[in-house]
């Protein structure tokens, strides 16, 4: 489920998808940042951890550690492992207990601009009387509105659980993880074939996802380097740096030596994730 919300917004979002609650504990499940707009206008401030629930959160691992790049409009489903520790006389069974994680956009839920929880209530199995080891997914869909630019960056991550009674607790700062706009990046070298001791030139493009239109544009002034990887070998050499014009072009041009591989390569920024071109293969006579 996916939802700009207040505390109290994604509490009811999970209760509403897994468990019949009191009307009372419902809120506004909208996806898209207008459901964020309209939960938050008349909402009192909640805090980072609502208590009527006796659990606690801890060990919560998103996607495997690494980062999420997203597109335009494939959907991204996130892995998310956490422990759920509760009292050893407390009913986990699921038409009573449901709970799910959730990612918001920046270090901290009550200030959060965005919140993504998962679809459906996470798997858990009990590890003892007291603790439950629960994996849930996350799904991420560009094309719905789920993000939009400026989002792209460092998220925290959290945990919320409800029972059938209407007790929940939610809780964010839990992890880290970065949601950055997936890239491309092109490379044609020529001419084809080149004598050697030529000029070998090197073009292409270094683009990334913009969530706003679900299309692509060109990252502009990024460094990029133009690499070589010899005919026969393994390993690319960098042989210059470049950066990208205002529309996300590269030129570079090289002396031609060998046979080989051309790319261009792109080491990453917090808000976009490193990409490599596939190389271009140049015979040099």
């Amino acid at each position: 489920m996916r939802i700009r919300a207040t505390v109290a917004a994604v509490v009811g979002a999970l209760a509403l998808s897994a468990l019949v609650v009191p009307a009372a504990h419902a809120a506004d499940a909208q996806s898209g940042r207008t459901a964020f707009d309209s939960a938050s206008a008349g909402a009192d401030s909640s805090p980072t951890t609502a208590s009527t629930l006796d659990v606690t959160f801890s060990d919560m691992k998103v996607n495997s550690g690494k980062n999420i790049a997203v597109g335009t409009t494939n959907v991204v489903s996130v892995p998310v492992t956490y422990t759920v520790t509760h009292p050893a006389d407390m009913d986990t069974s699921s038409d009573n207990f449901a709970t799910g994680p959730l990612i918001h956009h920046g270090s901290s839920l009550d200030t959060a601009d965005n919140v993504l929880i998962s679809d459906d209530p996470a798997t858990c199995t009990a590890a003892s009387s007291t603790v439950l080891d629960c994996k849930g997914v996350i799904s991420i869909r560009p094309a719905d509105g789920d993000l939009i630019n400026s989002d792209a960056g460092t998220w925290g991550a959290g945990a919320l659980a409800v029972t059938s009674d209407g007790d929940d607790k939610t809780q964010g700062g839990l992890a880290g993880t970065k949601v950055q706009r997936y890239s491309k990046l092109t490379v044609n070298a020529g001419p084809e074939p080149v004598y050697k001791g030529k000029t070998i030139t090197s073009t292409g493009k270094l683009s990334r996802a913009n969530w706003e239109d679900n299309a692509y544009h060109g990252y502009t002034n990024q460094p990029v380097r133009l690499q070589f990887r010899k005919a026969g070998t393994s390993t690319y050499t960098t042989v210059k740096t470049v950066y990208s014009d205002q529309y996300g072009n590269l030129k570079a041009t090289a002396t031609a030596a060998y046979d080989g591989y051309w790319r261009f390569s792109f080491a990453g920024t917090t808000t976009t994730p490193a990409v490599n071109a596939t190389g271009d293969y140049v015979d040099v006579r």
